[in-house]
């Protein structure tokens, strides 16, 4: 079987890269930036469906997003204050991480992003240069 990632990943987030576990995706959300991880695993759900190595690796994958993320915050002016990691997949199964950047004077601070609102697309630059530091992470 091929990997490959659910058609809803599609709609609001762009293919960056890919990582020695994880197909690398940008959220299209300028609000925050936000790294999709998905493992190119087929059928993982949970991750109980990695095996040792791919939770490590995962887990090696997760903390390069989050320096990511800080890296993509500071090059678009808004240095983060915490990093949101979540694998919670109630709308989309397929197994995936997501890392995002949070500020305390976000619009929805101090509650959960997931479905709030409706997401403010990268500008064309804004898109570029997040692209070209995650490729580049």
């Amino acid at each position: 079987m091929t990997f490959a990632p659910d058609p809803a990943f599609s709609t609001g987030s762009v293919a960056v890269t890919e990582w020695p576990l994880c197909h690398v995706r940008l959220q299209d959300d300028g609000r925050f930036p936000w790294i999709i991880l998905i493992p190119r695993i087929d059928g993982a759900v949970e991750l109980e469906d990695l095996s040792a190595d791919q939770q490590s690796l995962l887990m090696e994958e997760t903390v390069r997003a989050g320096r990511i993320v800080r890296r993509v915050a500071e090059r678009l002016g808004r240095p983060i204050d915490k990093l949101n990691v979540g694998a919670i997949g109630n709308v989309t199964a397929q197994l995936h991480v997501h890392v995002l950047g949070r500020r305390r004077d976000d619009p929805l601070w101090p509650d959960p992003v997931w479905g709030r609102g409706p997401a403010l697309p990268y500008s064309s630059v804004a898109m570029v240069e997040a692209m070209d530091e995650i490729a580049a992470g």
